[in-house]
């Protein structure tokens, strides 16, 4: 499964804000985004990802990220640190 990475990680956070925030701060090893989440939301951060070098994953959907970070609502996107 392509989320076994995020479902196996003891450093992430979950949701755009937080995700920012840890890009803010460096430390990011790679960030999966949500292929259905509001464009407005995730594109910023698909501009942050590119100009700090950080990998971004696109995840089929909110509902299987939110899944494989073990919550039970969707997730636009997580970050693993």
């Amino acid at each position: 499964m392509p989320l076994e990475e995020v479902k196996n990680s003891t450093t992430r956070v979950i949701g755009s804000k937080q995700v920012k925030k840890a890009l803010a701060k460096g430390g990011v090893k790679k960030v999966y985004i949500a292929a259905d989440a509001e464009h407005h939301i995730v594109e910023p951060l698909k501009k942050l990802c590119q100009q700090q070098q950080v990998e971004f994953i696109m995840a089929e959907s909110m509902v299987e990220l939110g899944r494989a970070c073990g919550i039970d609502v969707g997730s636009a996107t997580v970050a693993l640190l």
